[in-house]
């Protein structure tokens, strides 16, 4: 008897998906609750597992757009099992066994340059001469186009390679070909969003910069101490998490969102952390960040970001952000203007952590900077308010100690 197993619904708003990847290949024995395929939708990536144990029969393809209550295979459980299907596992087993009794081997110098020297020879093809230089500079092969017969490398094409470091070594010269792919679900939805964003909102960005001084010594001193009690990271961005729930509830006009011809406020703090994943721009929620603990906050960020690596993010982690923090600065950005995430009102871009001569006092010392840059809707944020709220960010951050009563200490002693 075969099963149909189809799409399921992953979405009120959600029509169709994409066949990413089959997990498991036509004709193999599944177990029951197996993950046998991979979907994406717009907003996230699913699972399609097992229904049932039996031979699966694949009916859609990969990279096929299907929609919801589509067949995608079907299952059939009448069929025996084979006796080869759970083999795979003990051979793996037995492998590593195998590999973890015998010994390491230690070799010295002289049989390393032996073994790199046949090696080399068996499997690289190369003129005697190319050879000897590609061990001398340590080139990697890969990185060398062969013009010798039958694909050798020559003497020139090592040389070659040396000589031109502005060109990228192992790209073929002067071609021009072109690769067209089919945008994903989530690419076409990031596509829409950004355009949206761009054309329904009257955005404006300002900018201010922030020492970075404290929050760095303090993480240098601390680091080791909060890892060890939490099991986390102490990262830069509970810092921001934090100092930005303090103020989107001094200046809650950034925390909120228009709704046709109302404003909606919200007293918590769901804040969006901007994450690429191999897929593209994903951005899940921390919930009621506001009540949070640094070490909550970064378990969080870790989390979510790993499940976005994985592809591994649900919906609802998903929607529902009321602000959003972006971090530019890890891929070395030192100014941008972000876009806003709709139906949100403002996003904080963080950027990168640059030492840079500062007047203090009279006096030139070196800090290290980041620029920061708030874009909001000007229909719902005013100038005031937005650049409160960066100036707000800005002094906690440079003061870490405001971040446990959202005040200077001393005026909170003085009540002042």
């Amino acid at each position: 008897m075969s099963i149909e197993i189809k799409v399921p619904s992953v979405g009120e708003s959600i029509n169709e998906v994409t066949l990413t990847k089959w997990i498991k290949n036509d004709g193999d024995w599944v177990d029951r609750d197996e993950v046998i395929a991979e979907l994406e939708s717009e907003k996230a990536t699913f699972e399609i597992n097992a229904v049932q144990s039996g031979i699966l029969h694949t009916v859609a393809k990969e990279n096929d757009t299907l929609k919801i209550g589509d067949i995608a295979c079907t299952i059939d459980d009448s069929a025996e099992k084979p006796a080869s299907a759970g083999s795979d596992k003990k051979d793996l087993k037995t492998k590593d066994s195998k590999s973890k009794d015998s010994p390491d081997k230690k070799l010295t110098k002289s049989e390393e340059k032996k073994e790199e020297k046949a090696v080399l020879n068996k499997d690289v093809k190369a003129t005697p001469v190319a050879a000897a230089i590609l061990a001398d500079k340590k080139i990697d092969v890969n990185q060398v186009t062969p013009t010798g017969s039958n694909g050798k490398i020559t003497k020139h094409d090592v040389l070659d390679a040396l000589t031109n470091p502005g060109r990228a070594l192992g790209k073929e010269l002067f071609t021009r070909e072109e690769k067209t792919e089919k945008m994903s679900n989530l690419r076409r939805t990031i596509s829409r969003r950004l355009v949206e964003a761009k054309n329904s909102t009257a955005m404006l960005t300002t900018f201010n910069e922030v020492d970075m001084s404290a929050i760095m010594d303090l993480r240098s001193k601390y680091k080791e101490l909060f890892k060890k009690h939490h099991e986390v990271n102490l990262g830069f961005m509970s810092f921001f998490t934090k100092a930005c729930c303090f103020a989107l509830q001094e200046w809650p006009a950034v925390n909120a969102r228009i709704d046709g011809d109302n404003i909606i406020y919200h007293d918590y703090c769901d804040i969006s952390i901007a994450v690429s994943s191999p897929k593209g721009l994903v951005v899940p929620v921390i919930r009621n960040a506001e009540s949070l603990s640094m070490a909550e906050i970064e378990k969080e960020v870790v989390q979510l970001a790993t499940k976005a690596k994985e592809s591994k993010l649900t919906i609802e982690e998903m929607t529902g952000g009321t602000f959003t923090i972006t971090n530019g600065g890890i891929f070395g950005s030192l100014m941008s203007t972000p876009i806003i995430n709709i139906p949100q009102s403002a996003i904080l871009g963080m950027h990168n952590i640059v030492e840079r001569p500062m007047a203090v006092k009279g006096q030139v010392v070196i800090k290290p900077m980041m620029y920061l840059a708030v874009s909001y809707d000007h229909r719902i944020v005013d100038g005031r308010e937005s650049v409160s709220f960066l100036v707000r960010v800005k002094e906690m951050l440079e003061n870490p100690a405001q971040l446990l009563f959202g005040k200077d200490p001393v005026k909170a002693l003085l009540e002042l």
